[in-house]
C-alpha cells in the first residue's frame, strides 16, 4: 500500500488538498489550527504580555548577562525570582511607555541627534569633515540586528520615557533641616534594660492530652503536609562528556603543535636605551619644533659615534627614569611601551640606531641593544596541555551535533535513559526525594528550575517517560525521568505524633511567656519599684544591636520616650517576651562636615528614589496593572 502511495504521490496530494480545502471554506481558518494561543501573564492600559512575549523576553535577558559574563553561573539566571523579575522589568517599560505616549512626550530630532553623538561608538564614525559615515553606522546597528530607522526610534522612546520618570526624580528636594531631623532619629541611642521571658521556662508545665494532640493536629494540618516527591534519573551531556569521547592521534598533536609553536613559545621581548626630549603633545608648536631641532642635534651626534649613546644618554635624556643608566629600558615585550615607540624598536636589528620617533611625551631616539628571542617548549612538553587543549576545541565544535543526538535520542526513546547514556558514554545518575523546586544545595540539573518543572510534566509523571532534553547552563543538556512518585499527602497523626507534642508545647509555652511578659509590664508600670529581673543598663542602635533581636531594637528606638523611664513590651514570638526599661536617650555626636555633608546627599537620594517609587506606583493605577503570575516566594 506505501509503495503505490509512494508512486502516486502527485495524485495523493491533489486528493488531499481537494479534501481539506472546503473545511477550511465552510468553517474558516482559525490561528489556533497553527498555535495555541500563549496564556496571559500580565496586562497594562488593556494591553496584555503573554507567556511568550515573557519566555522570549527573559531568554533575552539571559543571553545579554551570559555574552557580558561569561562565567556567570547559568542556574542563577533561570530561577522563579529572576524570571519573575524579567517580568517585573517588562511591565515597568509598558508603564512608562503609556505614560510617555499619554503626556505627549516626544523627542525633536536635535535632541535624538544630541543624544547619538554622545554614543561613543557612533561619534567614532564621523568623518573630518564631520559629517557620519553612513555606510559604517549602518554595519554597527546592523550588528544588533536592527536598521538605522528602527535603532532610532528605540532611542527616542528611551529618551521620552526616562522623561516621566526623570522630571520626577530631578524635582525631589529635601532641606537640611529634614535630613537632619529623619538622621538624627536614625542614629539615636538608647540606654535600655531588658528583660526576657523565655518559651522554655514555661514548657515543662504543659502537660497535653491526647484530645488536645488531636485537636492541635485537625487545626493545623497544614504543618504536617508532606510534599509530592519522586525518584529520578537523569543524564546530563556537557563538554567534558563529548571531550572523553574524542581520540587525537599523535599526527594531529605533532601538526597542531608545529601550527602554534610560536603561540606556544612566548613572546619575544628586546632591550632598548633612549634619549627622550620632552615635547607633550599639547605643547606650543613652537616648543614642540624645537625639542625636535634638538633630537635631530642629537641623533646626528649618536650616529658619528654609537659608542657615545650611553653617556650622552646620561647627559642629554630627560627621561628622570632611564637618564641615570644611560637610557637603558631594560627588556620589555609588546604592549609594554607607546605604539610608536613599539613599532620602531621591534623593527629594528641589534645595535641600530633608530630615527626619531615622535610619540605623545616627545622625541625619542633608540638604539636597540639586545634581542631575547623565546625558548621554544619541546613537542614532550607540550604534549598533555596540546591534547587538553586541542580536545576542548574539538568538543566546543562538536557540540551542537551531539547534543542534537542527545535531544532525538532521548525524544525518539522516551521509555528509558539507557540508550543515549550507551551511545554517548553517560553516566546515569539517580537521586530521591525530588521536588518541583531545588532544595537547599542542590547541584547540576536538580538545582535548574526548567529541568525539574521538565520532570513534572503529566506525561512524565503519568507514563514514566524521559523529558526533553533540557539546557542547564552554556554547552550543558540534561534529560531524566521520574522512576517512583509519591504525591503530596497529609501525614496521619499516628506518624507525627511525637512532631505533634513538640509543636503543641512549643506554641503554648511561648503563649504563656507572652501572658506572664504582659502581666508583668502591666505590673512594672504601675509600680516601676517592684521591677526585679532586669538585666545590666546597655546601649543599643540601630547599628549597634548588642545582639538583641532586630524587632525587640526596633520596638525600643520607636517606644515614646517624653518621660523616662518608659516602659515597652515586644512580642517575639517562639523567642517568648520580651520587656524593655528605657532609662536614657542618647543623641547622637555631630558629624564632621564632610560626613554631615556625604550623609544629605545619601537622604536626598533616598527621598528622591522614594518618590520615584511612589509616582511608579501611582503610574500602575492609573494603567491599571495586573499581574496574574504569581510571585515566587522569597528564597
Amino acid at each position: 500500500m506505501f509503495e503505490s502511495i509512494r508512486k502516486h504521490s502527485k495524485i495523493v496530494m491533489i486528493l488531499l488538498f481537494l479534501l481539506i480545502i472546503p473545511s477550511f471554506v465552510l468553517v474558516g481558518i482559525d490561528h489556533n489550527y497553527f498555535s495555541e494561543k500563549s496564556p496571559v501573564v500580565a496586562s497594562v492600559d488593556g494591553h496584555d504580555i503573554t507567556q511568550a512575549e515573557w519566555d522570549n523576553a527573559h531568554r533575552a535577558e539571559t543571553d545579554r548577562i551570559r555574552a557580558q559574563s561569561p562565567q556567570i553561573d547559568g542556574k542563577l539566571l533561570d530561577t522563579p525570582a529572576a524570571r519573575y523579575a524579567t517580568l517585573e522589568r517588562m511591565v515597568r517599560d509598558r508603564v512608562l511607555q503609556a505614560a510617555a505616549k499619554k503626556m505627549h512626550l516626544g523627542v525633536s530630532d536635535a535632541r535624538l541627534a544630541q543624544e547619538l553623538q554622545s554614543i561613543p561608538a557612533i561619534a567614532s564614525l564621523k568623518r573630518p569633515d564631520g559629517s557620519l559615515d553612513a555606510e559604517a553606522y549602518r554595519a554597527l546597528v546592523g550588528a544588533q540586528g536592527m536598521t538605522p530607522e528602527g535603532f532610532e526610534n528605540r532611542v527616542r522612546n528611551d529618551i521620552a520615557v526616562n522623561q516621566v520618570m526623570g522630571s520626577v526624580i530631578s524635582s525631589s528636594f529635601s532641606g537640611n533641616a529634614e535630613s537632619k531631623l529623619a538622621l538624627d532619629a536614625l542614629y539615636q541611642r538608647r540606654e535600655v534594660q531588658i528583660a526576657r521571658f523565655t518559651p522554655a521556662a514555661f514548657a515543662a508545665k504543659i502537660t497535653p492530652t491526647d484530645s488536645e494532640l488531636q485537636a492541635y493536629y485537625q487545626a493545623h494540618t497544614a504543618r504536617f503536609q508532606q510534599p509530592e516527591q519522586a525518584s529520578v534519573e537523569y543524564v546530563v551531556l556537557d563538554l567534558d562528556a563529548v571531550r572523553a569521547g574524542i581520540t587525537l592521534s599523535d599526527s594531529d598533536l605533532r601538526s597542531y603543535y608545529q601550527e602554534n609553536l610560536a603561540r606556544l613559545a612566548g613572546k619575544e621581548e628586546r632591550r632598548a636605551s633612549h634619549i627622550l626630549i620632552n615635547a607633550p603633545k599639547d605643547a606650543p608648536a613652537a616648543e614642540r619644533e624645537k625639542a625636535k631641532a634638538r633630537a635631530e642635534a642629537l641623533l646626528a651626534e649618536v650616529r658619528k659615534n654609537p659608542a657615545s649613546f650611553a653617556a650622552i644618554a646620561k647627559k642629554e635624556s630627560q627621561d628622570p627614569g632611564s637618564a641615570p643608566s644611560g637610557g637603558d629600558l631594560g627588556f620589555f615585550g609588546r604592549g609594554a611601551m607607546v605604539k610608536p615607540f613599539e613599532d620602531a624598536v621591534f623593527a629594528m636589528k641589534k645595535g641600530d640606531i633608530s630615527d626619531v620617533v615622535t610619540s605623545d611625551f616627545g622625541y625619542h631616539i633608540i638604539q636597540l641593544t639586545d634581542i631575547k628571542a623565546p625558548r621554544q617548549p619541546s613537542f614532550e612538553e607540550m604534549r598533555a596541555s596540546l591534547e587538553n587543549e586541542v580536545k576542548q576545541q574539538q568538543a566546543q565544535r562538536k557540540f551542537a551535533e551531539v547534543a542534537e543526538t542527545f535531544a532525538n535520542s532521548v525524544y525518539e526513546q522516551p521509555d528509558s535513559l539507557k540508550p543515549v547514556a550507551d551511545k554517548l558514554k553517560l553516566k546515569i545518575q539517580t537521586a530521591t526525594d525530588v521536588s518541583r523546586l531545588p532544595k537547599p544545595g542542590a547541584t547540576g540539573p536538580l538545582a535548574n528550575s526548567r529541568f525539574l518543572e521538565a520532570l513534572f510534566q503529566p506525561d512524565s509523571l503519568q507514563n514514566k517517560r524521559n523529558t526533553e532534553a533540557v539546557e542547564i547552563a552554556p554547552n550543558t543538556m540534561a534529560a531524566g525521568r521520574i522512576t517512583a512518585y509519591t504525591p503530596a499527602q497529609t501525614l496521619p497523626f499516628d506518624k507525627v505524633r511525637d512532631q505533634v507534642r513538640d509543636m503543641f508545647i512549643a506554641d503554648k509555652s511561648a503563649e504563656m511567656a507572652r501572658k506572664e511578659g504582659e502581666t508583668q509590664l502591666a505590673a512594672w508600670k504601675a509600680a516601676p519599684a517592684t521591677a526585679t529581673g532586669l538585666g545590666a543598663p546597655i546601649t543599643i542602635a540601630r547599628d549597634q544591636m548588642q545582639g538583641q533581636p532586630r524587632a525587640l531594637v526596633a520596638a525600643a528606638l520607636q517606644a515614646p520616650a517624653d518621660q523616662l523611664p518608659a516602659w515597652t513590651g515586644v512580642d517575639l514570638g517562639a523567642q517568648g517576651y520580651a520587656i524593655v526599661k528605657i532609662d536614657r536617650v542618647i543623641e547622637r555626636t555631630a558629624p564632621d562636615a564632610a560626613t554631615t555633608r556625604q550623609q544629605h546627599q545619601q537622604y536626598q537620594q533616598a527621598w528622591g528614589s522614594a518618590e520615584a517609587l511612589a509616582y511608579y506606583d501611582l503610574l500602575k493605577q492609573r494603567f491599571n496593572v495586573r499581574i496574574k503570575a504569581p510571585k515566587p516566594a522569597a528564597e
